[in-house]
């Protein structure tokens, strides 16, 4: 017979410019949770060849195929521990990428309205495609598996109200923990961090909502367009506190 709860893999499947490394700080809080940092990007940089900051030390820290991935992100949990949560880019879900071993995740997923995503990104990447946002992937999970949405601005408005309701959707249990952190890095970030996470590691939880208005570039504004019923799809089944 069984010794305990079964585990559970969250599969958290955001979009660029969120709050996602945020959202992976809470879940490292937790004491039953083992926390895993964009285990695809290394498969994704050598497989598209793209040019992202401290790619060499990306490549040499992960494995850069796909089939190993999976079976890490689908193995025995350490001792001690009931949740692996982990924290994707959808985007780097490439069409090769087999989805059979998805089944085995409990699915979930981080969505930004698609003004406020392309205004970021433009500050980052000056050309971004629909291919690097990461809402196309989104939906074909959300409609093989289902799962939990959150929209980061609800999550921002309502820390506690939300994430109650993702644990429960999960069935893992909320746990208060998940508010606050420590400032810092942490083992379980990405070699990429220090380029990326600078207001996450100075952080001790989760920034206050800014109702900001999204500064469009007018030239992105065809991608904003064309990533909107993506969102809305999602959005219409997001979780409200």
């Amino acid at each position: 017979m069984s010794g305990g709860p079964a585990p559970v893999r969250v599969a958290m499947w955001s979009g660029p410019r969120n709050v996602s490394t945020a959202l992976m700080r809470s879940f490292g809080s937790r004491a039953d949770t083992v926390v895993v940092d964009e285990p695809l990007y290394a498969y994704y940089l050598a497989s598209t060849g793209i040019d992202h900051p401290a790619r060499a030390d990306v490549l040499a820290s992960q494995p850069n195929d796909w089939p190993a991935v999976a079976a890490a992100l689908t193995g025995p949990l350490p001792p001690g521990i009931r949740v692996c949560y982990q924290k994707h880019m959808a985007h780097h879900l490439l069409p090769a990428v087999g989805r059979d071993w998805l089944g085995e995740l409990s699915h979930a997923f981080l969505i930004r309205a698609p003004a406020q995503v392309v205004a970021s990104y433009a500050k980052v990447r000056g050309e971004p495609t629909l291919a690097d946002l990461g809402y196309e992937q989104q939906v074909e999970i959300y409609r093989r598996y289902g799962g939990p949405v959150l929209d980061a601005a609800d999550l921002l408005r309502d820390p506690p109200g939300i994430l109650r309701r993702l644990c429960a959707t999960l069935g893992i249990g909320y746990d208060p923990a998940m508010l606050t952190w420590p400032a810092g890095p942490r083992d379980t970030d990405g070699v990429w961090a220090p380029h990326w996470y600078a207001a996450t590691v100075a952080s001790t939880g989760f920034a206050p909502y800014a109702d900001r208005p999204a500064d469009v570039p007018p030239r992105l504004t065809p991608l904003v367009e064309a990533a909107a019923p993506y969102y809305a799809e999602l959005a219409a089944h997001r979780l409200t506190p």
